[in-house]
Formats: structure tokens, C-alpha cells, sequence
């Protein structure tokens, strides 16, 4: 079956390429989408009418409490507290809808509400970033949906609170801060109803998909065979299985970073499952041995730690990824010198074999390649590295 996925995402990597399919589907969709985005405009209006600074500063927290940078420092956060279950489960349904959402956003490319007339408020700089990216579906809304659900199922699960009364008290406080989540992208000038609409739609058909798949997908990171060759190979064609966007937007980007994310957490779970990551692995609240000062130890660790690795691994992969490129001949473009020169010298066999000639089109853009091998470094030193470290010094 790996060997058929595998095989099935090329083929359509190619299908796809060769029958222009998301052009023909961005044909059929972007108009329809871009009346509904106008249509509501009004309502934007009626509700940013009630605009005030304590109204500004509410939902632009709540903004960055569901964004990818909060995963990014919560879900390390819960691997180091003994949720290893949870926190590779959220890590991987993290990637998917990232996935998933970013690739409706660029097939469709439909705009974000006009401003003017509506107030847009970015008021930090993972916002900025998010207001270049194309507007439906709501990721915010999609990645609330998706998470807090899942995250209700396993505390229900892991509690063992079956009753009807706590069942309805979660699945309210999740409605409830889906409700806030998808007011506040309106508020902000983010997002148009539809685009909040299609969000819970799309965001509660992943969550059911991976609830039915969840259980599979862990039993084979964890147990399962040819897991690291497996993933390295659906990470690199998943890059290619990323449709264009109308324009150029920061997309991409977030999914190749994930995509690392899930990669790094896959090969480190996978090699050190017996040793850091079985159900028996102590819990914060949960084991008299894991008090909160040694939590407060594995923070003062653990987060410069993975810093550090982020870093080491983005350097070196800018003096190696050039070097590699060069002699395979594989012709490749980047914003920085090196990168150039190392494209400029790419003439080698393989090149020739190909019969490159689109070099824009062709040509591997070293960027990608070296966000995703610093994601996937930051993810491994995660779930492996600063683990080992704990162990070493006692934490």
C-alpha cells in the first residue's frame, strides 16, 4: 500500500500537470467565490461598527492563539509533559490541515474582503503574512475546528468521562470558541462569511477522516515497517503535489514547513518510541516523579535547544544543498548568492538527461529545500534530541 500511495500522488502530480486541472477548477470556482466574498462585504461592515480598542486587542489574541506559530511552541510543550499520544496525533492532523487548507486557498485563489472599505487589522506580523494568503477557506477557523475537536476526543478518551453532561460541556466550549474564532476573522477584515462557512465545513470533514484513520496512521509510525524511507519520499513528492496559486503567496511556504514539522516528528518517534514516547512515559499532574519544576527544567532546555538546531540546520543546509546541487547537476534558484552561482553552474548529466529547458519551471528552488530539512531538524530535536538530554541530565 505505500508503494500505491506513493505511486497514486506522482500519477496525479502528473495527471494534473498535463490536463492543467487546477486552472480548470479555479475557473469554475473563483467566480462563484469572489460574489459571495463581495456579497458579504455588508455584513463585515455592519460588524466592524462596533469596533474598539478592547474588541481589537481580544480578537487579535485569540488570532495568534490558533495560529501555526502557537502549534509551533504548544504541541513541543505537550510532548515534553508526557502526552506523546496526543501531541504526535495533533502534530500530524496539524500538517494535514495545513495541507489541505492552503491547497483550496491557492487552486481557488479567491481574494480576501476589500479593504477599503473594510478595516483590516493586522496588528502583528504573522498576520501580515496571513493577509497576503488567498481568503477561503478560513485556516483559522478550519485549524480550530479540526483541533479543538480532536483534542475534546481525546480528553474524553484519556478521562474516561463518557457522561452525556460532559460531552455537552465540551462540544459547547469548542462551539463556542469556533463562534469567537470565525467573528473575530470577520471582525479583523480577514476573512467574509463564506469564507468562515467553508472553513467548519472543510475543517469537520478532516476531523472526521482522521478520526477514522488516526489509529492506523499511529500504529504505523510507531510499529510499522519502511516508515522513515516511506515518509521522506511522501514529504518530497507532497512539495509537488502543492497546486500554483494565481499569484505568488506564503502558502507554500507553511506547508513545507509543516511538512518538515511531520517528517522530523515521524523519524524521531519512530527510532525512539521504546525509550521516550510508550503510553507508560510519565505525565505532568498525572505522576508524583514529574513535578512542575521539572517541567519549568525541560522549558529552560529544551526550547533553546531546539532553537539552536533550527539554526545549525538552516546554515548548514545553505552550504550543502548548493554543493549537492552542483554536483548532480540539477539546476536550482534561491534568493540568496550562493544559491545563484550554484544555479548557474548546474550543467551536469542529469540536467542533460532531462532535457531541461524551462529553467524556471524546472529548476528546484533551494528555498523549499532548505525550510523543509530546518523544520523537520527542529521536529526531530524535539521529539529525540532533547529527550536524550533530559535523560542525561535528569528531567
Amino acid at each position: 500500500y505505500q508503494v500505491i500511495i506513493l505511486c497514486g500522488l506522482s500519477l496525479w502530480v502528473t495527471i494534473s500537470s498535463s490536463f492543467n486541472v487546477t486552472q480548470k477548477l479555479r475557473s469554475v470556482t473563483q467566480p462563484w467565490v469572489t460574489r459571495r466574498v463581495a456579497y458579504g462585504t455588508p455584513i463585515i461592515l455592519k460588524i466592524q461598527k462596533y469596533q474598539h480598542p478592547y474588541l481589537d486587542a481580544l480578537f487579535s489574541g485569540l488570532s495568534c492563539v490558533v495560529s501555526v506559530p502557537f502549534y509551533t511552541a504548544f504541541l513541543p510543550l505537550l510532548f515534553w509533559t508526557g502526552h506523546c499520544a496526543l501531541a504526535r496525533q495533533m502534530t500530524l492532523l496539524m500538517a494535514f490541515c495545513d495541507y489541505v487548507g492552503n491547497c483550496i486557498k491557492d487552486v481557488i485563489s479567491a481574494p480576501r474582503p476589500s479593504s477599503p472599505p473594510v478595516r483590516r487589522i493586522t496588528a502583528t506580523r504573522d498576520e501580515v503574512e496571513n493577509a497576503m494568503e488567498y481568503g477561503l477557506p478560513s485556516s483559522h477557523t478550519l485549524n480550530t475546528v479540526c483541533l479543538s475537536g480532536y483534542l475534546l476526543h481525546y480528553i474524553l478518551a484519556f478521562t474516561g468521562a463518557n457522561g452525556a453532561s460532559a460531552q455537552v460541556v465540551g462540544l459547547s466550549l469548542v462551539c463556542l470558541l469556533v463562534f469567537l474564532i470565525g467573528l473575530g476573522r470577520i471582525y479583523l477584515g480577514m476573512h467574509s462569511l463564506i469564507d468562515i462557512i467553508s472553513g467548519v465545513v472543510f475543517g469537520l470533514g478532516i476531523l472526521a477522516i482522521w478520526l477514522s484513520v488516526s489509529g492506523l496512521i499511529d500504529e504505523f509510525v510507531v510499529s510499522g515497517q519502511n516508515v522513515i524511507s516511506f515518509w521522506v519520499i511522501l514529504s518530497f513528492v507532497l512539495l509537488f503535489a502543492y497546486p500554483t496559486p494565481e499569484r505568488p503567496t506564503p502558502s507554500f511556504e507553511f506547508h513545507t514547513a509543516f511538512n518538515g514539522v511531520s517528517l522530523g516528528i515521524v523519524v524521531g518517534v519512530h527510532q525512539t518510541f521504546q525509550q521516550f514516547h510508550h503510553e507508560n512515559v510519565p505525565r505532568v499532574f498525572f505522576s508524583p516523579q514529574f513535578t512542575v519544576f521539572k517541567l519549568g527544567g525541560r522549558l529552560l532546555v529544551g526550547l533553546p535547544t531546539i532553537l539552536v538546531v533550527k539554526l545549525c540546520i538552516k546554515s548548514l543546509s545553505k552550504c550543502v544543498l548548493p554543493v549537492v546541487a552542483n554536483a548532480l547537476g540539477i539546476p536550482v534558484r534561491s534568493r540568496n548568492v550562493a544559491s545563484v552561482e550554484a544555479k548557474k553552474q548546474s550543467v551536469g548529466f542529469i540536467k542533460k538527461f532531462l532535457f531541461f529547458t524551462d529553467e524556471k519551471k524546472q529548476s528546484f528552488d533551494l528555498d523549499t529545500g532548505i525550510r523543509l530539512l530546518q523544520y523537520a531538524g527542529l521536529a526531530w530535536s524535539v521529539v529525540d534530541l532533547v529527550p536524550s538530554l533530559f535523560a542525561i541530565l535528569g528531567l
